[in-house]
């Protein structure tokens, strides 16, 4: 039975300045969109519709913003309204963590739609650009909440072989390193499922569909193994809020898909025979 290997928290420090590794994790993540959403405007479709690495630099910009303030109110709105709305000004001590992933993709869709719109561009257009270059910083983010050892896993079976106890969490039984598999499946997974679909050409809003799909059935998924939050526990029909949040990203990813079929080209009809002289 492993343990969690308690890694300090702060991975640097300069004077009264600490750098912390979760923050770390954060600067990754949106290091590595830069670098793939480069990759994707090069290509020829991309290239074609007038997309330079400046306009990728400001969607980062703006996406940083929808992330931190969408991941907050995500959490104050779906986890703990009740305790918020007695302290409000709790509200922006983001250091003291909370953050949901379900209100960050609120808040960058946001930033998508100014975007669009300031640009004069189409939000599927945006958003089908940006969709392969996410997941690789959502595995990103589970290697942080791994290293803090945060959000960890159910009771696992004491002989699973990586079974590890979590001291945070106040028990000595081994627990599935849930942070783990949802790096493994939301992150790796689909970002080499989505950037393989995504190298051919698709629909208007077909890529943006299979993330959401491909992300809520992945998230559905790794939430089996992840220990509910505490102050919610599992919900009706015996699923966590993070299963629920993930049943509308489902439907609207295979809404979305289906909407892209409508612009595919319909087979031309082929024409009669000409009749024997």
């Amino acid at each position: 039975m492993l343990v969690h290997p308690q890694f300090d928290p702060i991975a640097l420090k300069l004077g009264p300045v600490a750098i912390h590794w979760y923050g770390l994790t954060y600067l990754v993540a949106f290091g590595l969109f830069l670098w793939l959403a480069s990759l994707r405007v090069k290509q020829t479709r991309w290239a074609e519709s007038g997309w330079t690495r400046r306009d990728v630099e400001d969607l980062l910009f703006f996406g940083v913003l929808g992330v931190v303030i969408g991941g907050r109110l995500g959490y104050v709105l779906f986890y703990k309204p009740g305790y918020y709305a007695f302290h409000p000004l709790e509200i922006f001590a983001v250091w003291k963590g909370g953050m949901a992933f379900h209100g960050g993709l609120l808040g960058v869709i946001g930033a998508m739609a100014w975007f669009a719109r300031n640009r004069k561009r189409t939000f599927l257009d945006v958003a089908d650009l940006i969709a392969p270059c996410v997941p690789t910083g959502l595995a990103s983010g589970r290697l942080g909440n791994f290293i803090n050892g945060e959000l960890w896993g159910r009771a696992a079976d004491p002989g699973l072989p990586w079974g590890m106890v979590f001291p945070q969490s106040g028990t000595d039984f081994a627990r599935h390193p849930s942070q783990l598999y949802q790096l493994a499946l939301e992150g790796l997974l689909l970002f080499v499922l989505l950037w393989l679909y995504a190298r051919k050409p698709r629909q208007l809003g077909q890529v943006s569909g299979a993330f959401l799909f491909g992300y809520g059935v992945l998230r559905f998924i790794a939430e089996y193994f992840r220990e509910p939050d505490s102050f919610l526990g599992l919900l009706a029909l015996n699923m966590s809020m993070g299963q629920w949040l993930c049943v509308p990203m489902i439907a609207a990813g295979i809404a979305l898909w289906m909407f892209g079929r409508r612009f595919a080209p319909k087979p031309a009809a082929a024409e009669p025979a000409a009749e024997p002289n």
